[in-house]
């Protein structure tokens, strides 16, 4: 039987924000199955800020995505053919596929998936890379300590929004910071937060220290820019300062107008002793047991909550991913596939 796969391939590379012409949609024909393959269908797509990273070509901790080639991503399939020894009809993995409909597999990194441990979208939010992110990034880097304040951006998003749960967890206390009262009120309302403050409000910085009266000792960052800004002030002798994204940058074709800054962070650094480390997810990949095992707990017993922004079809993707980078989900952003 012929199988024709659809797929979003990278058109041009974008110069400041993408735009729906930076991406092509394009179908071929799924190559038979040879020994030791697997034929696998995409079911939900993740969309993350990280791939407007891989849309350039500036050097990275990863290769970018060529102009032509399928876009990058992790998703949850299924396995439609077999003929690999350690894949089934019918088995869940997650996988590499990218944003496409089918992908030949030889079976090289794909996770099978158990249902019994949650919703299969899950795995590529709460109990998948962002989730992972949130849990190695607090505890390895920020290590909280019951008593202490952390404040995390874009916390109504999939790695702040358990960042801020872990540090109550912890015993800590949680600021989050977010994009309009909708969100603020979703982390104080439903996740438990103990303040949120709207980034957007014109009189943020003072908002922000209102919520922190005695000052920040860990800030979770993924944002930068004008959020930093309003932190760095507040950020108390050797606070931890984990960093897994600069979204607020990430569109950028030049650097920001305005007066050098890095003087005052670099005093800021030295006479506060703070810990600024840039991580990525995989540099702690020995914990990934641990994560499952505490954050498949907490999930189960009510103790964590995440949501889902889920978007139906492959086609919509483009236009999510360029509203994701404007802040327009709420939630894990996922693409429903098939």
């Amino acid at each position: 039987m012929t199988v024709v796969n659809r797929r979003i391939v990278l058109a041009s590379r974008p110069h400041g924000e993408p735009k729906p012409e930076h991406f092509r949609l394009e179908e071929n024909r799924v190559n038979a199955l040879r020994d030791g393959e697997v034929l696998l269908r995409t079911r939900f797509l993740s969309l993350d800020p990280y791939m407007r990273g891989r849309m350039s070509a500036a050097k990275s901790y990863a290769k970018p995505v060529e102009i032509g080639e399928v876009m990058v991503g992790q998703t949850v399939s299924a396995v439609e053919a077999s003929h690999h020894p350690a894949f089934a009809v019918g088995d869940l993995v997650l996988s590499p596929a990218g944003w496409q409909d089918y992908l030949v597999s030889d079976g090289h990194g794909l996770q099978k998936l158990d249902p019994a441990d949650g919703a299969p979208s899950a795995f590529l939010g709460v109990l998948g890379m962002p989730g992972m992110t949130a849990y190695a990034g607090l505890l390895e880097i920020g290590r909280p300590q019951a008593g202490e304040t952390v404040a995390v951006a874009a916390a109504a998003g999939p790695v702040g929004s358990l960042v801020g749960q872990i540090a109550r967890i912890k015993g800590a206390r949680s600021v989050g910071i977010a994009g309009g009262p909708e969100k603020c009120a979703y982390l104080t309302e439903t996740l438990g937060f103990d303040a949120a403050v709207d980034h957007r409000a014109p009189d943020f910085p003072e908002a922000l220290a209102r919520a922190c009266p005695s000052g920040i000792d860990v800030y979770f960052e993924n944002v930068g820019g004008a959020v930093f800004d309003a932190v760095l002030p507040l950020l108390n002798d050797f606070a931890r300062i984990p960093v897994c994204g600069l979204v607020s940058g990430y569109n950028m074709s030049e650097l920001p107008p305005g007066p050098d800054r890095s003087p005052t962070l670099m005093r800021a650094v030295l006479t506060k002793r703070l810990t600024l480390r840039g991580f990525i997810v995989w540099d702690f990949a020995e914990l990934h047991d641990g994560f499952l095992r505490d954050v498949g707990g907490w999930l189960k017993a009510g103790r964590v909550t995440a949501r889902e922004d889920m978007v139906e079809g492959l086609e919509k993707a483009p236009a999510a991913f360029i509203g994701m980078l404007r802040g327009a989900n709420f939630g894990k952003l996922v693409v429903k596939v098939s």
